[in-house]
């Protein structure tokens, strides 16, 4: 795995050195794009998704994707180092998007590499490097699905310490709406478009959600930003706030947003998106059995990722740890992308031999 592990720096620092923020990741598109046509990987390319299918796919085999996203967030202020300049300093690699998730995006397109010099063949292997990520964005993960073969199972290589999240809350946000009348604040006109939504803005507070995910928890909800009034003296008409949710797989977001709804007194709910579901994948999926012949331990994630928008069973396995992630001077550690790499390939044998368990989705 050496030579891999060689490359994988190497193109990890290249990306580094890219500027990449969701939405702007054409060159690191194109570098992703070239490198893979060096090593004969023969990508294809939407927007700024890359991907690549085996050469020897075979439709009457389960298929296997390899997905990590391309795109960063923006740097955060506190940087006390230069974001798109990638600096080693004794076992870490500094820069931005190294933990997320550019550990996961190099290792795995090393591991599909591996792949096809394995002689493994019970299954076939797709890789992709999907855009727009961090913001779910529509020309990302979504985009260049129905361009790929029919999937079965996924790897997705977010920043998990490389232990296998094989739950992870959705996301819903949703615009709340309270209705008053303006009028002089001297006089005591009008009707306060805060204290009518007072009740209602308490009751989010306060309420909890009856089903509990083994693995996550309860579903959470917050308000997180509330605005009304235009100046000191006049009384508000309208008031507006944002509901940020983060459902488990115990609830729908629809049958969320519709048992919300029905308990506003005053305030009218509107939610910007369903599509970004909580997902999880059966306890005894052979990905999930694999990883437990492995020593490892499935646990819960609270962070959203591209397995939101994947309609066939997926849990998130990368380098690097979450807690790093949007952070300033972030880094993955040289010691953890060999030990991805390791991991990844010791996960396909053991998959080989129990492939037959994966059932089309």
């Amino acid at each position: 795995m050496k030579h891999y592990l060689d490359d994988a720096i190497g193109l990890l620092s290249q990306l580094i050195a890219t500027p990449r923020v969701s939405r702007e990741e054409a060159a690191a598109a194109t570098l992703m794009q070239q490198q893979m046509q060096q090593w004969g990987l023969k990508p294809q390319r939407e927007g700024n998704n890359v991907w690549a299918v085996c050469p020897n796919y075979n439709e009457q085999l389960p298929t296997l994707l390899l997905n990590a996203h391309i795109d960063t967030v923006k740097a955060v202020a506190s940087w006390t180092r230069q974001p798109l300049v990638p600096t080693i300093e004794g076992d870490r690699l500094y820069g931005l998007g190294s933990n997320d998730c550019g550990g996961g995006l190099v290792t795995l397109l090393m591991t599909y590499r591996w792949w096809l010099d394995s002689g493994l063949n019970k299954f076939n292997l797709v890789y992709l490097a999907s855009a727009e990520e961090e913001v779910s964005g529509r020309d990302g993960f979504s985009r260049v699905l129905p361009m790929l073969p029919p999937i079965d199972a996924a790897i997705v290589g977010e920043p998990t310490g490389m232990q296998p999240a094989v739950a992870e809350r959705g996301l819903m946000v949703i615009d709340g709406y309270a209705k008053g009348v303006s009028g002089h604040a001297a006089r005591g006109e009008g009707v306060n478009a805060i204290y009518e939504a007072l009740e209602d803005l308490v009751w989010l507070r306060d309420y909890r959600f009856e089903r509990q995910s083994p693995l996550l928890g309860e579903t959470r909800m917050t308000v997180t930003q509330v605005e009304s009034g235009t100046q000191h003296n006049v009384v508000p008409d309208r008031l507006h706030f944002v509901l940020d949710v983060r459902p488990t797989e115990q609830y729908t977001n629809e049958e969320l947003l519709g048992f919300l709804q029905q308990h506003m007194r005053r305030c009218q709910l509107e939610a910007r998106s369903l599509r970004l579901r909580s997902s999880s994948i059966a306890a005894d999926h052979p990905l999930v059995r694999c990883c437990q012949a492995l020593g490892l331990q499935p646990f819960g994630s609270p962070t959203l990722s591209d397995q939101a928008l994947m309609p066939f069973p997926s849990l998130k396995l990368g380098p690097g740890q979450s807690s790093r992630s949007h952070s300033a001077d972030e880094f993955v550690c040289i010691t953890e992308l060999n030990s991805a790499l390791n991991l990844y390939a010791q996960l396909l044998i053991l998959l080989n031999d129990d492939i037959d368990g994966i059932l089309p989705y």
